[in-house]
């Protein structure tokens, strides 16, 4: 266990443009750092006012990432955690909101009494607290600024960065600057004046660069290094290039061919303490490039008004479980998203029917609703592979009690809360809870435990990728956490259970799930609650090429060397689709 003084901080900081890659940066340093054996960890910093992400719409925000204590946060940490391979729970994100509802919660208590309440010190100390916090246990500490520099958002975490330097010295806070340097179609020529321009403002605030990663379309060549290095007064050896990649995996195979490890742990006095082993990263990342086979997979969905810009950040964490199964099966996962509504008003084979797979993903809302339900439809009576993710079980529950078991209205409460059969609706108790506290607190939030079924389809996906015995030891762990016993339910540890992250409020009404099993659906598994109440985690349909839909969001837990299983069993039941087409 690192004191305070041991760990080391490496702060990314953006220049010029956002959304250029600080995440995929941060995630790259970070698992380069644990190459060298260091024990790593990440953390995002986000300045907006609001508390997290959780209430952010996706197409402007990107993903909402779910950690396994509950917390919704910024998808640059689902970034870390697939990088890293190791789960950062909600304390590694702070916000603006968080610092200043903290501060004034405290400050009504009485606890600043005879005080003025300032920027400095209190907002400061705040940030400083938190960060120290989230860094407890480990040696490198990643520490990604959201937005650019410039941003009056940013002034009071660029503050507390400045206090950390002084207070535990220069080569135990180090800092990288991430900036742009654009090739104008007109000139042909990469400039680096946006870069001088970063530099300078970053300057300004007291901070100075130690790495500047030069983001472009191409690799940075000697002679803008050299430029750059007589305007920021570092070596051109600290000026490293970030070009375009095809995949993002490749990025820290790109900062090691220009040395940027031992380069770090140069700076930051530190020896490494091994080689590093990137045979198997190195592999994943040849099969993504040079796949065997190919599929199409679309992924049926309502976060696509915005455009393909924003569309990819709505779901990321789906598009890379695809990716990880691929590169596991060495098979190229096209990925197309597809518009619901579009599927309410043309019949689902002219839309579908050039893919070998769905997915249904997580949602909220009745915002093309029936065209989702339409496509499981097709997908059920065509034997096309179907993967259902949290909103999507709730309409495969829908879907099937409609046309298998003839209950006209059949749907969800969320959508039609006068449902003559609400197949999917809120427990009792949150029913309760809603009339007293409105919607705060009645979201199920993080990883739970699911019993699953030793003969589903299902059980059998989890124990061939060997995660039946891995989380076997996570739930024991648990089992003896207070503060995480509550997520196991009343779960049989002697029986296969898993452990997936949640983001729900609508549960399957038990009172229908016999007739369900009666007309042909498995329920493959189940979480029982403390109290004894059930609730369907997964569900199957017994004979068909593969039709899965999980309560949960098994694509949180994708890394490109451990794929979700869920998600390699619908890459291969596409890939023997597209082998009999």
């Amino acid at each position: 266990m690192s004191s305070e003084g041991e760990f080391r901080i490496i702060s990314v900081l953006g220049g010029v443009l956002s959304g250029i890659g600080k995440g995929l940066a941060t995630a790259s340093i970070a698992r380069i750092l644990q190459e060298y054996g260091y024990r790593t960890t990440g953390i995002k910093i986000d300045p907006y006012i609001n508390f997290d992400a959780g209430t952010l719409r996706p197409t402007e925000h990107g993903e909402v990432w779910v950690t396994f204590d509950g917390g919704e946060i910024d998808q640059d940490l689902g970034t870390y955690e697939r990088f890293i391979g190791r789960e950062l729970g909600k304390r590694n994100n702070i916000t603006t909101g968080q610092v200043y509802k903290s501060v004034i919660d405290r400050e009504r208590r009485g606890e600043y009494l005879g005080k003025t309440v300032q920027l400095i010190p209190h907002i400061q100390e705040e940030i400083v607290n938190r960060i120290l916090e989230a860094a407890r246990g480990f040696e490198c500490v990643l520490l990604e600024v959201g937005g650019t520099i410039g941003d009056h958002e940013n002034i009071p975490f660029l503050l507390a960065l400045k206090h950390l330097e002084r207070r535990f010295g220069p080569n135990r806070v180090v800092h990288v600057l991430l900036t742009y340097l654009p090739i104008p179609g007109h000139l042909g020529e990469m400039k680096t004046k946006p870069a001088q321009q970063a530099i300078r403002m970053l300057s300004e605030t007291g901070i100075f660069p130690s790495f500047i990663l030069c983001r472009a379309e191409r690799e940075v060549d000697q002679v803008r290094k050299n430029k750059i290095e007589t305007y920021a007064n570092i070596d051109a050896e600290s000026v490293i290039s970030a070009p375009d990649v095809r995949h993002v995996y490749s990025l820290p195979l790109l900062f090691e061919r220009e040395g940027l490890g031992r380069k770090l742990l140069v700076k930051l006095g530190l020896p490494p303490r091994r080689e590093p082993d990137w045979g198997q990263w190195r592999d994943a990342v040849y099969r993504l490039e040079h796949p065997q086979r190919s599929c199409r997979v679309a992924i049926v969905g309502k976060y696509v008004d915005s455009g393909s810009f924003s569309l990819s950040d709505s779901y990321v964490s789906i598009n890379r479980a695809l990716e990880h199964a691929g590169a596991s099966r060495s098979t190229k996962v096209e990925v197309q998203w597809v518009d619901s509504k579009t599927l309410e008003h043309h019949p689902p084979e002219e839309i579908l029917a050039p893919y070998h797979g769905i997915i249904i993903p997580g949602g909220f809302g009745g915002t093309g609703m029936e065209g989702k339900v339409e496509a499981i439809r097709f997908a059920r009576e065509n034997g096309l592979p179907f993967l259902g993710l949290c909103y999507g079980l709730h309409l495969a529950i829908v879907e099937f009690a409609r046309n298998v078991l003839g209950l006209d209205g059949a749907a969800t409460t969320e959508v039609e809360p006068l449902s003559p059969h609400p197949v999917i609706d809120l427990l009792p108790a949150q029913k309760e809870k809603l009339k007293v506290d409105g919607y705060g607190g009645t979201m199920r939030l993080g990883s739970y435990a699911a019993q699953l079924d030793d003969a589903s389809a299902v059980c059998r996906l989890y124990r061939s990728t060997g995660r039946l015995d891995r989380d076997r030891e996570r739930l024991l762990e648990w089992k003896e956490d207070p503060a995480l016993a509550f997520r196991l339910g009343t779960v049989d540890l002697d029986a296969p259970a898993v452990l997936e992250r949640h983001r729900h409020r609508y549960e399957v009404n038990d009172a229908y799930v016999d007739r369900m099993r009666q007309g042909g659906m498995a329920i493959s598994g189940w979480h029982t609650k403390a109290d004894g109440r059930v609730l369907v985690e997964f569900i199957e349909l017994p004979g068909h090429h593969f039709f899965i839909a999980t309560q949960a969001h098994p694509e949180f837990q994708s890394r490109l060397e451990d794929p979700a299983p869920l998600f390699l069993g619908l890459v291969e039941a596409c890939e023997r689709r597209a082998g009999a087409a």
